[in-house]
């Protein structure tokens, strides 16, 4: 780890010069130009002085940084297909369910549904690609055709099915994940 960098990027971030940053710590500028460029170490006294000004602490500077996952490929997909129920599900994101939403790609073919869900906290999202569907909330039934969107509270039994003669193709974020 390069802690003069990372000094120096605490430092622009909270929009100080050197000079600001070494009177709050009551040192010099020189010094605080050195320690950037990793010329000088601090003392652990004098670093815990700097990370108090920058408004940080030992363990926060030295956490290591894991790189987020942005962009996922087929490799990171996983998929299941029920034949019975005539419906072939992609996770869209690996390890979803550690996050707030969970994004799907769901393919019903013709007479086929996706799994009932109970009620649950949260709220859910679907976008139909391809086809149309038919989204069953409790007792009421929307149909949804290739473009439309749907959103709705999870306070009910829900589930998606498709009744027309075309595979139907459907992207669906619940949230909290529950796929």
């Amino acid at each position: 780890m390069q802690i003069g960098e990372k000094i120096k990027r605490l430092r622009i971030e909270k929009q100080l010069t050197q000079e600001e940053l070494a009177n709050r710590c009551e040192l010099s500028k020189g010094f605080i130009s050195q320690l950037e460029r990793d010329l000088t170490s601090p003392s652990i006294a004098t670093l815990k002085d700097i990370l108090d000004a920058l408004g940080t602490n030992l363990n926060e500077f030295f956490r290591e940084e894991k790189e987020e996952k942005v962009v996922f490929v087929k490799d990171d997909m996983f998929e299941k297909a029920d034949e019975k129920l005539k419906y072939n599900l992609i996770w869209l994101v690996s390890n979803a369910q550690k996050n707030s939403m969970e994004p799907i790609l769901i393919t019903l073919e013709p007479g086929g549904q996706y799994v009932e869900d109970e009620p649950h906290e949260g709220e859910e999202f679907g976008y139909v690609l391809s086809g149309s569907i038919i989204l069953h909330l409790g007792r009421k039934k929307y149909k949804v055709k290739k473009g439309e969107s749907f959103y709705f509270k999870p306070n009910i039994n829900h589930y998606i099915s498709n009744s027309g003669k075309s595979n139907a193709k459907v992207i669906w974020v619940s949230t909290p994940p529950s796929f």
